[in-house]
């Protein structure tokens, strides 16, 4: 399988020093929509969907006034994943299958563009974000859905992969939802394997389960900044779960980081590693 890695979403909230590290507390900081597009036998498969069409021209309604207000996303067509795939030489089409890792309004706004895929769900996220509580209206999005999403509901893990338990949402295809319970009731991860030419090396794209490489890194790394540790407290769902999640992702790269490749949705430095 091949492997495009894709930024389906620019969010510039203020103050890049408390959100990147460094520069200006009025400056511009830069985060990313990691999203991935694997080319399969099965036809394209879309991991995560970043901002959509519909929200660049409706961006109050299907992302919310407070989101755009606080994250500043730059709407640019170019980076929906539609365009990218389209830039890439295929139809929409051609996207048979989309593997979100949650359905935040920041992963899941590019469903609309393909309404012909399947959109393969951990049951926990499906219940939770289809019937969200009014504090969760402002992170899962009717208006993303309105569509009538293809939706293939998977309700119990009958793999193991490194540990984890593991779903494959696709029969004969070397990928799997790896539940990754915590910032969202039913967020998962996506592990793909890649080819010979990667040394058959597994890719495990962790959602939001972590926001900053150091939260899962043995050697050091810069500190997480604390306006991103600030955000990924305030928007996780079940702390003790999301906590017990990133002893595990650590102790999965500590056993097995010859094997496998871990990255997040937001970090614009491990985005940078495959783009």
């Amino acid at each position: 399988m091949k492997i495009h890695h894709m930024n389906c979403g620019t969010m510039c909230p203020i103050c890049k020093r408390l959100i990147n590290g460094s520069g200006g507390f009025f400056e511009r900081a830069n985060m990313v929509c990691h999203c991935l597009l694997v080319e399969s036998e099965q036809g394209l498969i879309l991991v995560d969907t970043g901002v959509g069409t519909g929200d660049v021209l409706e961006p109050n309604r299907r992302l919310g006034a407070g989101f755009v207000a606080m994250l500043a996303p730059q709407l640019k067509m170019e980076e929906t994943a539609i365009e990218q795939v389209k830039g890439l030489g295929f139809n929409a089409s051609d996207v048979k299958h989309i593997v979100p890792t949650h359905l935040d309004l920041d992963h899941a706004g590019g469903l609309s563009d393909f309404p012909e895929a399947k959109v393969h769900v951990f049951e926990p996220e499906h219940r939770h974000a289809i019937k969200p509580s009014l504090r969760d209206s402002l992170r899962f999005r009717k208006a993303q859905f309105e569509h009538g999403p293809k939706w293939v509901i998977h309700s119990k893990p009958a793999e193991t992969w490194f540990g984890f338990q593991a779903i494959r949402p696709i029969a004969g295809i070397e990928l799997l939802m790896v539940p990754l319970i915590g910032h969202t009731r039913g967020h998962v991860g996506v592990a793909v394997k890649q080819g010979k030419d990667r040394g058959n090396k597994w890719l495990l794209h962790c959602g939001d389960a972590y926001f900053h490489r150091s939260e899962v890194a043995l050697k050091h790394e810069d500190p997480m900044p604390a306006g991103v540790a600030f955000f990924e407290k305030l928007v996780q769902t079940l702390p003790a779960e999301r906590v017990a999640t990133q002893a595990r992702l650590r102790e999965l790269v500590k056993s097995s980081g010859d094997e496998v490749e871990l990255f997040c949705a937001h970090d614009p430095v491990e985005y940078a590693r495959y783009s």
